[in-house]
Order: C-alpha cells, then structure tokens, then sequence
C-alpha cells in the first residue's frame, strides 16, 4: 500500500476493522479459460492507450500472477481490482505510475462496473457523514495504531498534504504547511483557534509553540485526543473528542487541515454554518482540503472499504454551491502536485519501518498500505485530485487579502 489468496487474514487488533470486510477469494462465478482470455485483451487494448503493457519491461507495467483478475476488475471495478492487488493476483514495481498513467489516459473512465454504479445510486440517497457515523472512522481509519502512523508521518504527525516549495525533507515541508497556515490566517499571540479535526495536534502544538495561539482541537478519535493532549500537555492547547456540530464558542479564526473529505455533500452547508457561528466577525477561516477534479458521487470503491469509508472529494462546484453567501473566498490556493512528493514520503518512512510495524501488522496490511499510499500518489501526480487551501472571510477583508504562496 506478495501473499497470495490462502494467506493469514489481517490481525483482530488493530486492523480488525479492516479484516472485518476483507473477502480473500474471488467473486462467485469467476473462472479461467476462454472468457479469461477474452477480459485480458480487453483490458490489455484499455491500457494501451496509457502507454502500459500487460507483463511488459517497464516498471509501470502491471505483473499478472492470476488470470482471474480481468474477470474479477469485470465485476467488482475498482474495489476487485485493489483486493485482487492485496492478494497478489498481480504486482506492479512502479504502482504509482501505472496510476498516474492510467488515470491521465482516462482509462479508468472506460471501466466501470455494476458496483460503481450501485455505488453512486447508494450515495446519492444515504448521508455518510450523518452524526450518528461520524466517530466510525476513528475505529476504521485513525485508530489503527500510533506505531503505524509515528512510522509514516514526520515528527509532528502531520496527516495531510506538505508544502515543499523550499524544503529539503518531509518535517521541514510539513512545518511549512502549518506556518503558511498560521500566516494566512494573521496568526497573533493570544489568539483564539478553532482546529476542526486536529489529528495528533500538529497544527495546535506548533501555533501554540510559534505563535503564541491558543487553541481547541476537536477530533472523533480517542487515541489522537489522549496523544496530542500528552504532546501539548506545557501548551495553550486543549484537545476533545467532539463532534463539530456542537461547537458554539467564539474563536478568531477556524481551520480544518485534512477533515472535510469525511463531512460529506449532505452535510457541507452545515459545517459551514457551524464555522461562520464560532468565528468572530473580523476573523478568517482556512479549509485545507484533497478536491477531485472529477467529482464522483461514490469515489473510488476500494479506498471507501479498506480506507476511507463514507468519504467524499468534494469538487469546486460542490464547494462554492455550499458555500452560498456564508462567506467571501479571499483565496483559492492549489498545491495538489506536493501530495504526490508527500505520499511518496510515507510510503518511504512506512517501509523503512516495517520491522518494527510486522510484529503487529501481517503482510497483507503491508499490501493493502501501500496500494492505499502509492494509487493516491499517482491520482495526484496525474492532476486528478488537488489539495486546496481555501481562505474565508464573513463579509471580506476591508481593502483587500494579501494572498501568500
């Protein structure tokens, strides 16, 4: 993110989550012979066009251990295609680049199957980011382990996209994102800041430390609120378990770093009501969020099961339409392309760390990480997903922003 199919399932703890909805074996129904052949060729004519080869020499060209897989991405799209890959029905040395390929082609938008389309139909009628699922994603996602994410990320356990433009390594870059964020919103000493989905409290550590800030973190997850809390325990800084809708307290400015891609379109007007409530009339707000140039109502099927359940890439359609008269966007800064160095990045520090990591985590979470980390790196790489820094105000700022790169 090679074992194949009759491998040990992923660990009870702490990935039980994941295990709970893994299937090892192929869909019912799915067998070799002629029909094999015939998806083969099928799907061998598709990535032409991205410039791949099935089998070929270069090292974005997929490795096919199991004819099955054509058959299986026929009918499972592209949450068959990921578990075919945790499987080890096929290897690619250069995954990245095969998505990145691929998804520049759009070749991805040829293949769609009966679940993406059942997939689309579901989200469009259920509110994924309802209040009664809103802490599911700690279970799922955040509270994997602290030795997983300590492994992957920087020093501060940053788990969003880095700024890179004068960095030399992963802390410096991150500690340049929280910095352009802390300029961008005219971070004082003494000021007051709402952090919508803190993580471990690397933005309200490093505010409090550099700034002077103080700040309220709220997270859904109980193992990043009892970490930061001991991170920050010298600091002005608070940490809850909280849900954002029950926030009305007043603050000088309001950030969220890497959360809105879990409050969903349903829910989108409301979060925006809940952060023009809490912000002080002159105050600014900052959302830093993944966006899709593509918007899809569904998403990619694999990452919504073994990943990010219920999530949602918001486009800037769904955003401005969201965003209504709440507020003047002073700023719409894209850096998507530093995701892609970012990922790489993880994936670095993951495998660096795997010794450590294996004596909790088996092989096939080990697969299932880097499919997760290398297939965004190359989503990111083609352009189809951004990162955007989005810079609020109530009703402007009085002579204008100065926007900061």
């Amino acid at each position: 993110m090679g074992m194949h199919a009759a491998s040990a399932p992923l660990p009870r703890h702490p990935t039980g989550a994941l295990a709970d909805h893994f299937r090892p074996e192929a869909p019912p129904g799915v067998r070799g012979g002629r029909f094999a052949r015939h998806a083969r060729a099928h799907f061998a004519s598709l990535l032409r066009r991205a410039d791949v080869e099935l089998d070929g020499a270069a090292p974005w060209d997929p490795r096919v251990h199991d004819d099955r897989l054509f058959a299986r991405v026929l009918v499972d799209g592209t949450l068959g295609l990921g578990e075919a890959y945790v499987d080890g029905w096929w290897d690619c040395p250069r995954l990245d680049e095969l998505v990145a390929r691929v998804a520049r082609a759009g070749v991805a938008a040829a293949r769609w199957s009966w679940r993406d389309v059942l997939a689309v139909a579901e989200a469009r009628i259920w509110n994924a980011g309802r209040r009664s699922r809103a802490f599911d994603i700690a279970t799922h996602h955040y509270d994997l382990g602290n030795d997983l994410f300590e492994a992957m990320l920087d020093r501060r356990l940053t788990y969003s996209c880095a700024y890179w433009k004068d960095a030399r390594d992963l802390d410096e870059a991150q500690e340049a994102k929280l910095d352009l964020i802390c300029r961008k919103i005219g971070l004082r000493p003494g000021m007051r800041v709402l952090d919508i989905g803190s993580g471990w409290g690397s933005f309200a550590i490093f505010a409090a430390e550099r700034y002077g800030a103080r700040v309220v973190g709220l997270t859904v997850s109980q193992a990043q609120q009892r970490l930061a809390t001991e991170r920050g325990r010298h600091l002005p800084v608070e940490f809850r378990v909280q849900d954002y809708r029950d926030v009305d307290e007043p603050f000088d400015a309001v950030v969220s770093i890497g959360m809105f891609e879990h409050v969903g379109p349903k829910n989108y007007g409301t979060y925006f009501d809940v952060v023009r409530r809490c912000l002080r009339p002159d105050g600014l707000s900052l959302l830093h969020t993944i966006g899709s140039r593509a918007p899809s109502a569904a998403g990619d099927g694999w990452i919504m099961r073994y990943i990010f359940p219920g999530a949602h890439l918001p486009s800037a359609h769904e955003l401005t339409r969201a965003l209504g008269r709440t507020f003047v966007i002073e700023d719409w800064h894209n850096f998507g392309a530093d995701y892609d160095r970012t990922l790489l990045a993880w994936d670095t520090n993951f495998r660096a760390g795997w010794d450590r990591l294996r004596v909790r985590y088996d092989q096939r979470f080990y697969r299932l990480w880097r499919y997760y980390l290398l297939t965004c790196a190359g989503k990111f790489r083609a352009r189809q997903n951004q990162l955007w820094q989005i810079v609020l105000a109530k009703n402007g700022v009085t002579g204008g922003y100065a926007s900061l790169r």
